[in-house]
């Protein structure tokens, strides 16, 4: 059965007026804010209707079950006002034999949904990079297991609030120090790294807070310029064209510099479908470097510098372009490019992405056993066009690099998702050494 998101429409039907009352940001990390189906998943994930999956993704280009469905209609039948009774008699009667089997479950859909939803994972995580050793590079790896919890809290028809917390810890390492942010190299840490208020209402949605927020016109992988979280406050507003405003501090962590140490950060984001297939967009983004950075601190951050100084100006602009056009329901090509003011080298004040993907790329469907996607791209992300980039298959903390990156996703049983990425290229430093990464992770989703 295709989920499509029409499977989501169908069941918006059964909850009334649901995909006309609602808009939200983000409800899925996958979701883009301008999807012609974005009110309708919005309200049905705040009503409890659907739930996505542990990694907060929706995947909704995939194909679900008809037990999958079944649930949803269980769920609609929970929410009780609002029902259309004639659509939900037809939608039960399809799938009556499927809602058999749901037995006690269904009865504890009937009563009033919980407040508070938890969803998360459990895995294992290596980062092996390997530089050049004639250019003073070498091979590192890290080894992590990570516990991952991701609460939805109901405050009101209007409002819900997120949150993600984490717990690292380095298995190779002895100690378990637990009064520290967790990054390459260190032992072991606990931090609620996400946690925001969201108010979602007819083509307005307001979130206060730490927020996750990514640069949204840059394909399935997303966050060529921004994936990471912003302390302030984020509002978007539109229905097929959105335009989104955001302003705060961005909240690094370690992986992208030093984490106590943030940028002031304003932006603005436009743009949506622009045909069944083709979405496209542009974003700019304007960051002030604190004092902090200038005192060597910031050595290893994406705006620095070899020696820990600025390049160019504290004030740094970026302008972002980006486009994805899908080929069919599994397969699309993603455009990005971005360029940024400054006195820094051609190579670090721009950046971009070519990337086709299959089947969600490094997010294949984890209910799904057997279920795969895969993704090829060429990026090259300067560190002065890029704030933190996403791709874990390029997370060296030199904060430049350029090359080919690949991966795949497989599920071998019903929430066991593995995942194998590959980076070959150059790390550009003022070394220019050549550059390998890999990154595998074994996750299991709850």
């Amino acid at each position: 059965m295709k989920k499509t998101l029409i499977s989501a429409l169908t069941t918006a039907l059964v909850v009334g007026a649901a995909s006309t009352t609602f808009a939200a940001a983000n409800p899925f990390e996958d979701v883009p804010a301008d999807h012609w189906a974005y009110d309708a998943i919005a309200q049905l994930a705040a009503d409890g209707v659907i739930e996505g999956y542990g990694d907060g993704t929706y995947r909704g280009d995939q194909e679900i079950t008809r037990y999958e469905m079944a649930q949803m209609v269980a769920r609609a039948m929970a929410k009780g006002n609002g029902v259309d009774k004639a659509m939900i008699d037809k939608l039960a009667a399809e799938f009556a034999d499927e809602l058999n089997s749901l037995g006690v479950r269904v009865s504890a859909l009937e009563k009033k949904v919980d407040n508070v939803k938890w969803k998360g994972w459990v895995g294992y995580e290596n980062y092996t990079v390997i530089t050049d050793a004639d250019k003073g590079g070498g091979r590192t790896v890290n080894q992590y297991v990570q516990f991952q919890l991701n609460p939805v809290m109901t405050i009101n028809k209007n409002w819900i609030a997120r949150a993600r917390l984490k717990y690292y810890t380095d298995m190779d390492r002895a100690t378990n120090a637990t009064n520290q942010v967790p990054f390459f190299g260190q032992d072991s840490g606990f931090i609620l790294d996400r946690m925001w208020a969201q108010g979602n209402y007819k083509n307005l949605t307001i979130q206060l807070g730490k927020i996750y927020h990514d640069s949204p016109y840059d394909g399935p992988s997303g966050g060529m310029v921004l994936g990471n979280r912003v302390s302030g406050g984020i509002v978007t507003f539109g229905n097929k064209l959105k335009a989104t405003l955001g302003a705060g501090r961005l909240a690094r962590d370690a992986n992208a510099g030093r984490a106590n140490t943030t940028d002031s950060i304003q932006f603005i984001e436009l743009g949506g479908d622009l045909s069944k297939n083709f979405t496209a967009g542009i974003s700019y983004y304007h960051l002030l470097n604190d004092e902090a950075y200038e005192n060597g601190a910031g050595r290893f951050n994406r705006s620095y510098d070899g020696n820990g100084g600025p390049f160019g100006s504290k004030n740094r602009n970026i302008w972002e372009i980006g486009m994805t056009y899908k080929f069919s329901p599994q397969f699309l090509m993603n455009l990005a490019y971005a360029r940024s003011n400054g006195d820094w080298e051609t190579k670090y004040k721009q950046a971009y992405n070519i990337e086709f993907s299959y089947n969600g790329g490094r997010y294949t469907d984890t209910t799904k056993p057997g279920s795969f996607g895969a993704f090829i791209a060429y990026r090259h992300l300067g560190r002065g066009a890029t704030i933190i980039p996403v791709y874990d298959g390029m997370s060296w903390t030199s904060g430049s690099s350029k090359g080919v990156e690949l991966g795949v996703s497989y599920t071998f049983a019903k929430n066991i998702m593995g995942t194998a990425l590959y980076f070959r290229g150059k790390d550009m430093g003022d070394e220019d050494r050549d550059a390998q990464q890999f990154y595998g992770a074994l996750q299991f989703f709850f």
